[in-house]
């Protein structure tokens, strides 16, 4: 599973139907926007097309997760959105590495496994602050971001 694959039986459900679907898309990622102007969001079988340009990789990347995380998006083509004015790719980026949560997971113990001390799992929190509103509310499928600790 790369990044822009997701679980689309699983995730918030932010809209009803296909036809709604970019729209309400569009409006999830502005209300907590991770860095991303001019956003349009179209939805076709599951798999949403994005356009816009992110500040930095990492607002790229917070915006294809909030897209991806949600019920029904089974895929997140991002194409035609680019990274400080140039064409954004799949990123390659060396201090980020990406997990699915499973089932009995919790950032503790996900900290525990990535950092070797649970206690760490604040920064997973605030890597994902636009995905995961509270940290002890993940569920199994939902995509997140582990910042790699020096």
């Amino acid at each position: 599973m790369g990044l822009f694959d997701f679980a689309s039986d699983l995730g918030k459900k932010l809209f009803g139907s296909e036809e709604e679907a970019g729209d309400k898309l569009k409006e999830h990622v502005e209300s907590d926007n991770p860095g991303v102007k001019d956003l349009k969001v179209q939805v076709e079988g599951g798999v949403a097309k994005v356009s816009g340009e992110a500040e930095s990789p990492s607002a790229f990347e917070k915006a294809i997760l909030m897209v991806g995380n949600a019920l029904g998006i089974s895929s997140v083509q991002a194409e035609e959105m680019t990274v400080q004015g140039e064409p954004a790719a799949e990123p390659a980026v060396e201090d980020v590495q990406y997990y699915v949560i499973q089932s009995g997971d919790s950032l503790w113990k996900i900290a525990s496994e990535f950092y070797g001390n649970g206690a760490k799992y604040q920064a997973i929190f605030e890597a994902n602050r636009e995905v995961i509103k509270d940290p002890d509310l993940i569920y199994p499928g939902q995509k997140i971001r582990i910042p790699k600790q020096d």
